[in-house]
């Protein structure tokens, strides 16, 4: 099995799993996420511990692409502080964005590293950097 067909099935996991996809109790923040282009809508759910994201979890429609990536996201940042949250967003847009393509660097992104490719599809970018765009916004409202 080649890489490309390991990443496909992960992305296929990550998209029907619902360990992710829920509501969370209690949450502290509650943010939209939307892709009018394509109308890919999801809200993030945080709960805080201080400075470290305690729980994380995400509801919503859009494309397989979409609620992979926000699932991928949130195994990722769940349990770590705002600042290294915020640091693994960096990466993974710069992974988008083909600024960032070293192995070493992007190791720390787990799953995430599967959408990799996705920068070679443009009209699914903004599918894949949906959930991490609106983890940015409910991370700088805290």
């Amino acid at each position: 099995m080649d890489l490309n067909s390991i990443y496909t099935e992960l992305i296929m996991e990550h998209n029907s799993s619902t360990k992710n996809k829920r509501h969370l109790k209690e949450a502290d923040v509650i943010e939209k996420g939307l892709n009018p282009s394509c109308g890919d809508e999801i809200f993030l759910e945080v709960k805080f511990n201080e400075d470290i994201i305690e729980d994380l979890s995400f509801t919503g429609t859009g494309c397989a692409i979409s609620q992979a990536s926000a699932s991928m996201m949130v195994d990722l940042l769940k349990g770590k502080s705002k600042e290294e949250a915020l640091s693994l967003v960096e990466t993974f847009l710069g992974m988008i964005k083909r600024e960032i393509n070293s192995e070493d660097e992007l190791e720390v992104l787990g799953d995430a590293i599967a959408l990799q490719n996705i920068s070679n599809m443009p009209a699914r970018v903004k599918c894949a950097v949906l959930a991490w765009h609106t983890l940015k916004e409910s991370v700088k409202g805290r």
